[in-house]
């Protein structure tokens, strides 16, 4: 089942389920309710006009470190070693994931170093406090895909700090469509199979294997945000930027040059730093255009697309 948030003028929206041009509404109202078990009814059809966010107002965004070659990559290119612990215990902070899908990409500073974050999203019903992965994974309700903005020039200072993200982790924009488990065929219960799709200004950045290279699977990441707390139904937990490692274990290659490319800038950057010892590619400014989007084996598009313009404040 694919759902949605139509604009009805209302702050949450209305609940859709999407089939092919047309959407239903459903009668519980809200996704929030939906998670929760009252799937009632479907509206007659009526036209998909523009969407929200799937749900554009969850209260628990917690992001997650599920590449860890994402992780490394952008440590190099801060001068920072990475932990070993890092392979093991997964990083996540919390933010918020509010933005609809064709919302602009609003840009302050230049100096601030915006950039895109292509990943895999999920969202749960109720988890226990102390949930282990297994129960963690079966809480999964939805998929979706994230773009998690990030402001690359002003994390080295905060986490200096040693408290975590905040100015530098701006809103989110989520993927028009958020898919069930059993209508995704390269879901497997704790990973996503598929190709994260990322163009910048029309030009093929990322196709990135989602289900390559994820250290830590949805069930861990869900049971590492549980640990100390219950988590209420819509809460959405981020995968992190999904990042693919060359066939000898080092940094992939572009698309221009035959490999995976990037599901973000850092990571571009970082490997032209390593082989032309400065980057070159620039971070976003007002005007760049962001398509974020995933396909499956057979090339379907899975969650829709997030198409953004940078466009200055």
């Amino acid at each position: 089942m694919k759902l949605a948030s139509l604009d009805d003028g209302t702050p949450q929206g209305r609940l859709v389920v999407v089939s092919g041009d047309t959407c239903r509404p459903v009668a519980c109202g809200s996704m929030m309710a939906w998670l929760e078990g009252g799937r009632d009814a479907l509206g007659p059809p009526e036209p998909l006009t523009r969407l929200l966010a799937p749900l554009p107002r969850s209260h628990t965004f917690l992001d997650g470190s599920a590449y860890v070659n994402h992780v490394d990559l952008v440590r190099r290119a801060r001068g920072v070693d990475m932990p070993p612990r890092f392979w093991t215990d997964p990083l996540m902070y919390q933010g918020c994931a509010v933005f609809a899908p064709h919302d602009a990409a609003l840009s302050g500073d230049p100096a601030w170093g915006m950039d895109m974050e292509a990943e895999v999203a999920v969202m749960t019903g109720e988890v226990p406090r102390g949930a282990g992965p297994d129960e963690a994974a079966a809480a999964i309700r939805l998929i979706m895909l994230i773009n998690d903005v990030s402001l690359r020039t002003l994390i080295p200072d905060e986490l200096s700090k040693g408290f975590g993200f905040v100015q530098s982790k701006p809103p989110s924009t989520c993927s028009p469509f958020a898919v069930t488990p059993d209508a995704l065929s390269g879901w497997d219960g704790r990973k996503l199979h598929g190709t994260m799709c990322v163009d910048l200004n029309g030009v093929p950045f990322g196709r990135a294997r989602a289900g390559e290279d994820m250290t830590f699977d949805f069930g861990t990441l869900i049971a590492h945000a549980a640990k100390t707390r219950p988590l209420p139904a819509g809460t959405v937990i981020g995968s992190g930027t999904v990042s693919n490692r060359a066939a000898d274990g080092g940094p992939g290659a572009p698309v221009a040059l035959g490999g995976a490319g990037y599901s973000c800038i850092a990571e571009q950057r970082t490997v032209e730093t390593i082989l032309h010892v400065a980057p070159q590619t620039p971070f976003l400014t007002p005007g760049d255009q962001v398509d974020i989007w995933m396909t499956d084996a057979d090339g379907t598009d899975l969650f829709g697309r997030i198409s953004q313009r940078v466009t200055a404040i």
